[in-house]
């Protein structure tokens, strides 16, 4: 395999070759291990070119969501060790700086990439270093603000910088026509761009009308290409160019080096390149699960029906029984089911793409006009609309219903991806009502509650399945209640909360008969069961809580402070909820061990202590 320092080595057909040899890898270790397909086997070209042109030792390369990076690891020392792709301990799926040098920033939330690009330019120029940031971002991180906000200081600025716009579904805008095309690859060449620097220069010293007729004969030319609106924000504009013309990219990021400006290099591509089964606007190969090289389908587990699906099938339901309901995701209408939903009543059911800011907003109005949205948004992507829920929907004590997919640990995606937070965030905000199902029957009744609450609410629910199954009846919610499921003659009681439930259910079996704990589902984080968590503390001594969830300002310290506020004495809070640490890659069960929070390991400890 030829890593990055070699490739200026090679001929245009050995390159060619290389680009292969990278598609290939990709495809065989994301079918077995899962990953990104179509964005990273769409991004090879681009990123062969990047290599062969810039200097990965020296100049930032920014990837933004960094989850089409695929083929940068392999050039930077990966190879070898790229079957452990997204496994505990294995190969990250999104850059890592700890993980190589030459993975300048990490990265896994969207529209990140040109605002790092301007700090590193900053930086560059303050140090007075010989250095090009250089970013890579797609069509859909650049509906997000904060890839406009960069731009923006970026054109006011003029840091040399190169944003190579990975266009994989034509969403900017298409060339139009024959023309149109050739002007794009003619304003791309070092001829034009030089033949335009020397022009500039001419006319500075040229009278007004001169000048004034010379631009607007440029614009003329401009205005059938696609990049006025770069231009306009104060940026070059190079492109549209063939994402997958390696000679052509190369030439390109050529002339964009040469620059010393803000370029924007608008490069096309297909997604999915080289495989036809992902080739194209496919959502379902965008993230994969294991599936055969082959015939291109999907290695099926057998498994439960995922909260999901179960939040996308009721929400229907309740959509069809209640003109009111509105709803929102971003950029996730698969992820979150609201695609069903999307379909049935494109009028009352939207994407808004990667823009959680601007999701919770419009419908924090569409709240106030009388209508009950759902905003359906990952747990870790509510951490970009904080300020919107408190700001835009809790102030004023709106009536919207928070569901946040991905709560706890969802595995392969790691760091950036982890549903750890929400309750932290959430429970430091007045006016927000927490609650979490633990099974299938007990979401349906968890999402009928939420229609019905007059005010903010929020409901988390896992990636995948619930780990309970119908072991114990579900009960319609009621404000503020929760449910005690088992009565144990011990004093340990057993406090799960969501999810976390199904676990607090294995270790009290596991335990069984040697500690006969009490079972609780607290239900109601905010607010909590005061009736039932004082008749708990006079015969339960000793309280363990199982959350999927952040230990600092979680389940743990809110049961804690309600013993303090009581001034109930002699009873000892034991939380198995995540460490003050950020939690790695990798399949659930695996992290769960490796964080010492394992139902096996949790049934040993209250032993130990027993």
């Amino acid at each position: 395999m030829t890593d990055f320092k070699n490739l200026k080595n090679l001929s245009a057909g050995e390159l060619e070759n290389l680009c292969g040899e990278i598609r290939d890898k990709i495809l065989k270790v994301v079918s077995r291990n899962g990953g990104h397909l179509s964005s990273n086997i769409g991004a090879v070209e681009i990123i062969v070119a990047m290599h062969y042109v810039f200097d990965v030792t020296r100049d930032p390369f920014i990837f933004d969501v960094s989850h089409q990076s695929y083929a940068h690891k392999l050039l930077t020392g990966r190879w070898e060790n790229f079957g452990s792709l997204r496994k505990f301990g294995g190969v990250s799926g999104y850059t890592k700086p700890s993980e190589s040098p030459y993975d300048y920033f990490i990265a896994g939330h969207s529209s990140t990439s040109v605002s790092l690009a301007v700090g590193a330019a900053k930086a560059i120029r303050l140090k007075n270093e010989d250095r090009l940031p250089v970013a890579v971002i797609g069509d859909g991180s650049m509906s997000a603000g904060e890839a406009y906000e960069a731009l923006n200081e970026l054109g006011d600025r003029k840091y040399p910088c190169v944003v190579i716009l990975n266009d994989n579904e034509m969403s900017i805008s298409k060339p139009i026509g024959a023309l149109s095309k050739y002007l794009s690859q003619m304003m791309a060449g070092q001829f034009y761009q030089k033949f335009k620097s020397r022009v500039e220069r001419f006319l500075s010293y040229m009278p007004d009308g001169a000048t004034y007729m010379a631009k607007r004969l440029e614009e003329g030319i401009r205005i059938i290409t696609p990049g006025m609106f770069f231009e306009e924000l104060g940026l070059e504009y190079i492109g549209p160019v063939n994402g997958h013309d390696l000679g052509a990219l190369i030439s390109t990021f050529e002339t964009a080096k040469s620059m010393k400006k803000p370029v924007i290099v608008h490069v096309q591509t297909l997604k999915g390149k080289g495989y036809e089964y992902a080739e194209g606007y496919l959502a379902g190969w965008h993230g994969v699960g294991p599936f055969d090289l082959k015939s291109g389908e999907f290695i099926k587990k057998q498994a439960q029906k995922s909260a999901t699906a179960i939040f996308s099938e009721h929400l229907l339901k309740l959509a069809d029984a209640h003109e009111d309901i509105v709803g929102v995701t971003a950029a996730m209408p698969t992820g979150t089911g609201m695609d069903a939903l999307i379909e049935k009543f494109p009028e009352r059911f939207w994407d808004v793409a990667i823009a959680e800011q601007h999701a919770v907003t419009s419908m924090a109005a569409m709240a106030k006009e009388g209508f009950k949205p759902f905003v359906a948004i990952y747990s870790t992507f509510m951490q970009r609309a904080y300020d919107q829920l408190i700001h835009d929907a809790c102030i004023m004590n709106l009536n919207i219903a928070f569901a946040m997919d991905r709560a706890g640990i969802v595995g392969e995606d790691g760091e950036t991806h982890q549903g750890a937070f929400d309750i932290s965030f959430l429970n430091a905000v007045p006016n927000v009502v927490m609650f979490a199902p633990r099974c299938e029957e007990s979401m349906k009744l968890a999402m009928d509650f939420a229609y019905s609450y007059k005010g903010v609410s929020a409901f988390r629910y896992p990636r995948g399945a619930f780990s309970l199954n119908g072991e114990f009846a579900a009960r319609p919610l009621v404000l503020g209640r929760g449910e005690i499921l088992a009565d144990g003659d011990s004093d340990v009681a057993i406090i799960g909360y969501g999810n976390g439930v199904g676990k607090a259910n294995s270790v009290r079996n596991l335990i069984s008969p040697k500690i006969d704990a009490t079972l609780v589902d607290l239900v109601f984080a905010k607010p909590l069961d005061s009736e039932l968590l004082e008749g708990l503390a006079r015969r339960c001594k000793k309280w363990y809580v199982i959350s999927d969830s952040a230990k600092k300002g979680g389940v743990g310290e809110i049961l804690s402070a309600f013993l303090q506020e009581r001034k109930i004495s002699g009873v000892s809070v034991t939380s198995f909820e995540f460490g003050d640490a950020f939690i790695p890659h990798g399949a659930a069960s695996e992290v769960e061990v490796s964080l010492g929070i394992s139902a096996e390991k949790i049934a040993k400890i209250l032993l130990d202590d027993n």
